[in-house]
């Protein structure tokens, strides 16, 4: 089997990339990756003993006559589409790339899978197209989309251009939605990156309004496996939600994080919410488990050991990566927030 990945070089596609590639010696993948400011060729700084079954382009999805040649002459049996514009504050700031990228991206690549007969197209989701929760229940596949954020509304619309796909040219379509990831790799904007390298830093650790909003967490090993089993033995036109019932308040996360690390809790500082934030998500995955017979074998404290220690164990990778840009956007966002 011949993968086209895109977005291989954020954190949760090139997790999968090496899951696949020490899975499965006859599989071989092509990356297809912009290298925008989350994208690093660092996150696959393994890949090398695989360097025969694995190749990089470097390129956007949304530039139609790129992904067209790629597909054309690659001829790949599946295509797996991470690439996509992930954080809401950044969205919240300016979605413009959010609506390129993660809408009119996916549809070039659905129009070059349906020109040049891909078998399949796997489209990566969020649980966050649902919206929010009240205190209980969990989205399920059949919950209305009901998007809060411009990330999430532009993940929702590239949902629903892949369901027109399949509807309409019947092509082999599966989407995968899924709670909030974590592990190693993680771009340092999200809660959990953020927080231990801030505390490592002995920097403050933003927390929104209260710090009570729940998320339902998975770690990206786990997240991966399911990607591979929808993958493999996805029904066309399903999706799958994916989660580990590992519900938390950010603010217990954090908490969690200082106490792993020693540091005092004064170094939480409450900021002024976010606007549009979801209260609470939680994922119903019992539709993956029964199908494909899946199972999340990471506990959540199993989970953030090792996480927390791939980031003591990994701090130049994370120290390059906290400078320039990212500065200007912390700075942007957070020092405003608090009033700094």
């Amino acid at each position: 089997m011949k993968l086209l990945v895109t977005g291989g070089c954020g954190f949760i596609g090139s997790n999968f990339i090496m899951h696949m590639l020490e899975s499965y010696p006859d599989i071989s993948i092509i990356n297809l990756d912009l290298l925008t400011y989350a994208g690093n060729l660092e996150n696959l700084q393994d890949v090398s003993p695989y360097a025969d079954r694995y190749g990089f382009v470097r390129g956007d999805i949304a530039d139609r006559e790129l992904v067209c040649n790629l597909v054309c002459n690659s001829k790949p049996d599946a295509v797996i589409n991470f690439a996509a514009e992930s954080h809401v504050d950044r969205s919240i700031m300016d979605c413009s790339a959010f609506l390129s990228t993660n809408v009119v991206g996916a549809q070039v690549l659905l129009e070059a899978c349906r020109e040049f007969g891909v078998s399949r197209f796997v489209q990566i989701s969020t649980d966050e197209v649902y919206g929010s929760l009240g205190p209980d229940g969990a989205f399920t596949e059949d919950d209305t989309l009901a998007p809060n954020s411009p990330y999430a509304a532009s993940k929702a619309a590239a949902d629903l251009i892949c369901r027109s796909y399949h509807k309409t040219y019947d092509m082999d379509v599966v989407i995968t939605r899924c709670s909030n990831n974590y592990g190693p790799f993680q771009f340092p904007e999200k809660l959990i990156p953020l927080m231990i390298t801030n505390a490592l830093q002995d920097m403050e650790l933003p927390v929104y309004g209260d710090g009570m909003n729940v998320r339902d967490w998975i770690h990206v090993q786990d997240h991966c496996r399911a990607i591979d089993l929808a993958l493999h033995k996805g029904r066309p036109g399903e999706v799958y939600n994916i989660g580990a019932e590992s519900e938390f308040p950010n603010l217990r996360i954090i908490q969690h994080i200082l106490e792993r690390l020693d540091k005092p809790q004064s170094l939480i500082r409450f900021v002024q919410d976010r606007p549009g934030h979801d209260r609470r998500y939680a994922m119903d995955a019992s539709k993956l488990k029964k199908e494909l017979a899946w199972s999340p074998r990471m506990s959540f404290e199993d989970g953030m050991d090792q996480t927390i220690c791939w980031y003591l164990e990994h701090e130049p990778w994370w120290r390059r990566i906290k400078t320039g840009e990212y500065l200007t956007y912390y700075n942007e966002w957070y020092v405003s927030r608090c009033g700094c």
